[in-house]
């Protein structure tokens, strides 16, 4: 689908009157977006001699990050799938009271679908913004404003997919599953808010003349 595709044609879809790909997919994109910029601070940091005695961190950084970076790229079209699913389960005919029933049950399962990949998105996320955390303090110097940079996206990333997952729980009937996964996303939303304040405001601190 698009992670395969160009950038341009992405942009034109997002842009487009159409529903998808919208803010959950937007969302992971922004996430895979902040995967290259911490990659890139750790490719510049790996290889050098000054940096050698954190080379084996610097490299366990750059391969989480490639892991989160592919998974983000799928979330990309999972969500614009997702939203397919909801759209035909608001399309089921409604005339009969057994359609109606049919219906409703559809669509409870398909918001169920819609919020799923958002939230794998707001999971990942999180996980991007501890590898940052973890980067932040080895990463070559040079390289720390794009490791800032990585920080903004990804908890610019993980609030973007939250909003996308809360939408679908405004709309569902399991209060136990609404509750927990209220829960878990405005947990992963602190925790990335936290990381990225501390990480923008050390590389801040690093800039300062």
């Amino acid at each position: 689908m698009y992670r395969d595709g160009t950038i341009r044609k992405y942009f034109d879809d997002a842009s487009a009157g159409i529903p998808a790909p919208g803010g959950g997919s937007v969302s992971a994109l922004a996430g895979a977006l902040a995967t290259t910029m911490g990659s890139m601070a750790a490719n510049f940091t790996v290889g050098r001699k000054k940096f050698a005695a954190v080379e084996p961190e610097a490299k366990a950084v750059l391969a989480r990050l490639a892991d989160l970076r592919e998974r983000l790229l799928v979330l990309m079209d999972d969500d614009v799938a997702a939203y397919s699913v909801v759209s035909a389960a608001y399309g089921m005919p409604k005339e009969t009271p057994g359609e109606k029933a049919a219906r409703t049950a559809r669509i409870q399962e398909a918001l169920v679908v819609a919020m799923d990949a958002p939230l794998r998105t707001v999971r990942a996320c999180a996980e991007v913004m501890r590898a940052l955390g973890d980067l932040a303090p080895i990463a070559n110097p040079n390289l720390l404003s794009d490791v800032g940079v990585a920080a903004v996206l990804a908890e610019a990333a993980v609030r973007g997919a939250k909003l996308n997952v809360d939408v679908n729980l405004a709309s569902l009937a399991d209060a136990g599953l609404v509750a927990r996964t209220r829960a878990e996303a405005e947990g992963l939303a602190v925790e990335a808010a936290r990381i990225m304040r501390e990480v923008t405001e050390s590389v801040e601190s690093h800039l300062k003349p």
